[in-house]
C-alpha cells in the first residue's frame, strides 16, 4: 500500500510537471506567433493569440496544431486622408500545419470577421455628411444611409453654387442610400443607390462624384480574406473564409 500510495504521488507529481510544462510552452508559443504578426503585419498595437488543443507538446511533435485564434484591435482604415478604426477583427485557423523548420505553416481552413460602427464610418463619409443604419430592409441588400443638410453636403463637396441657387434648394436635408461592397479582402466599397433629384442641371452628377468612394483597410492579417459583409443596426460587419491559407514566418 505504501509503494502504491509513493506511486501515486509521483504520478501526480510528474503529471503536473507536464501539465505546467505543456501550458508554459503554449504561452511562449502564443507570444512568438503575436511578435511575428505584428512585425509583418505592421501593425501598432499586439495581437491576441491562442493556440487550442492539449496537449500542445504532442501537436508541436506532430506539426500539426489544432486551431489558432487571432484577434486584434487597433486597425486603421483611410479614405482621403480620413482614419477609421476598425474593431473586432478576428481569424480563426483550424488545422495548422507546421513546415519541418517552424519557419511557416498552412492552414486547411479559416475564418475571418471584422467590424466598423456606423460612428467611426461617418469619420469617412463626406465633408457635412453622416453615415448610419438605412432601416431593415435596405440593409438586407447592404446599403447604408448617407444624411445631411444639402447646404453642408454641397459645401463639403466643394460645390460652390451662386446665391440664388443656394436660396433656390432652401434648407432641406437630403437623404442617399448607398450600397457596401468589399473588395480584393481589405477595401470598403461605397456606391450610391439612390441620390436626391434636385432642380439643377448636373449637380446630382457632382454628389455622386464625392458620395462613391473606398475605404482601404490597413494593417488585416493576409491569412483574413473577407469578402461578405453585413449592414446591421451598430454597424458594419465583415466576414470570409477560406482554404489551404499560408502562414509565412
Amino acid at each position: 500500500m505504501r509503494a502504491l500510495r509513493i506511486l501515486l504521488i509521483l504520478a501526480v507529481v510528474f503529471g503536473g510537471l507536464f501539465v505546467a510544462a505543456d501550458r508554459g510552452a503554449v504561452y511562449f508559443a502564443e507570444g512568438q506567433v503575436a511578435d511575428r504578426i505584428k512585425s509583418s503585419q505592421g501593425l501598432t498595437s499586439d495581437p491576441k493569440v491562442s493556440i487550442k488543443g492539449f496537449p500542445f507538446l504532442t501537436q508541436v511533435l506532430n506539426s500539426s496544431l489544432d486551431q489558432v485564434d487571432i484577434s486584434i484591435d487597433g486597425v486603421s482604415a483611410s479614405a482621403d486622408g480620413h482614419d477609421v478604426q476598425v474593431t473586432e477583427v478576428k481569424a480563426e485557423l483550424k488545422d495548422v500545419k507546421i513546415d519541418s523548420s517552424f519557419s511557416s505553416a498552412t492552414a486547411a481552413r479559416a475564418n475571418g470577421s471584422a467590424h466598423i460602427s456606423y460612428g467611426d464610418l461617418a469619420k469617412s463619409a463626406p465633408p457635412g455628411s453622416t453615415i448610419g443604419y438605412a432601416g431593415p430592409e435596405r440593409a438586407a441588400e447592404g446599403q447604408v444611409k448617407l444624411s445631411g443638410p444639402l447646404a453642408d453636403v454641397l459645401d463639403g463637396a466643394g460645390i460652390d453654387l451662386p446665391q440664388p441657387v443656394k436660396a433656390l434648394l432652401g434648407d432641406r436635408d437630403v437623404s442617399m442610400y448607398s450600397t457596401v461592397s468589399i473588395e480584393n479582402g481589405n477595401t470598403v466599397r461605397l456606391r450610391a443607390k439612390t441620390l436626391p433629384t434636385l432642380p439643377i442641371p448636373g449637380l446630382t452628377d457632382q454628389i455622386r462624384d464625392v458620395v462613391d468612394y473606398d475605404l482601404k483597410i490597413d494593417g488585416i492579417p493576409s491569412t483574413i480574406k473577407l469578402d461578405q459583409v453585413t449592414a446591421t443596426q451598430d454597424g458594419l460587419r465583415f466576414s470570409g473564409a477560406g482554404t489551404n491559407i499560408s502562414l509565412a514566418g
